[in-house]
């Protein structure tokens, strides 16, 4: 068999059965009921495609079929730099990933004091849009702060609060549970300055203590254990595109 690097447009229905579509009877299906475009045009029974390089797409979805490509879900632990290799030493992603052939790369950053959610992955131009904030792509936090918290904190922190390189908001906020001195407050917010929940919560007098991300864009975190990663499936990587407009 031709490898990845020397294959070159193959039968539509068999490009989409590889990324796991339906069979190829199923595929054959929905090309002829005009489901299927390429580059943006409607595909036709007959037609072939380029698995590495087309932009093919199932009722609009963007589907995955260049097999290069990967997509992670991690759950960072406490304590991991995020970083593939760290000069000093310290605990960091590829202590993680040796299960992981393919050289992938971290979306954003968590601080070391941080954990959950970060994905990881070899597409770097939907990478670069993810991270970028004028794609508008949320992130949530499971926080633990000092408090109890005012009633009006939200709607405090959802109007926007001085910091010192500028203001910031949070999209959403809501309470889960109060813990005495503590409580576990849910934020989302779509921008990405450095360390900037903490900064936030910090300055309305409500420090954090602990904080975990539970989902970025349409991926959650989920049940997916500290320090374990997961190959995102094409309905979580086609929303994802969606999520940055592609």
């Amino acid at each position: 068999m031709p490898s990845d690097e020397t294959r070159g447009p193959e039968r539509l229905q068999k490009v989409l059965a590889a990324a796991g579509v339906g069979s190829r009877r199923a595929c054959e299906d929905l090309i002829f009921r005009r489901r299927v475009t390429v580059d943006g045009r409607v595909a036709q029974l007959g037609d072939k495609a380029d698995p590495r390089v087309a932009e093919i797409r199932v009722d609009g979805e963007r589907l995955i079929t260049d097999t290069r490509l990967v997509y992670l879900a991690m759950n960072k632990p406490r304590g991991v730099v995020s970083t593939m290799d760290d000069e000093k030493g310290r605990t960091a992603l590829a202590d993680f990933l040796d299960r992981v052939e393919e050289r992938v790369y971290h979306v954003g950053r968590l601080d070391a004091d941080s954990e959950g959610l970060l994905l990881l992955t070899n597409d770097g131009t939907l990478a670069n849009k993810l991270m970028h904030p004028s794609y508008g792509v949320q992130k949530t936090y499971l926080c633990e702060v000092a408090g109890p918290v005012p009633k009006n904190l939200g709607k405090r922190l959802m109007a926007g609060v001085e910091l010192s390189d500028g203001p910031a908001k949070l999209d959403a906020f809501r309470v889960i549970d109060s813990l005495g001195r503590t409580t576990q407050v849910e934020v989302t917010l779509h921008e990405g300055r450095k360390h900037i929940v903490r900064r936030l919560l910090d300055e309305v007098g409500h420090p954090v203590s602990r904080l975990i991300r539970t989902s970025m864009g349409p991926i959650r975190l989920g049940d997916l254990r500290p320090g374990r990663n997961r190959r995102l499936t094409n309905a979580e990587v086609a929303a994802l595109f969606k999520a940055v407009g592609d």
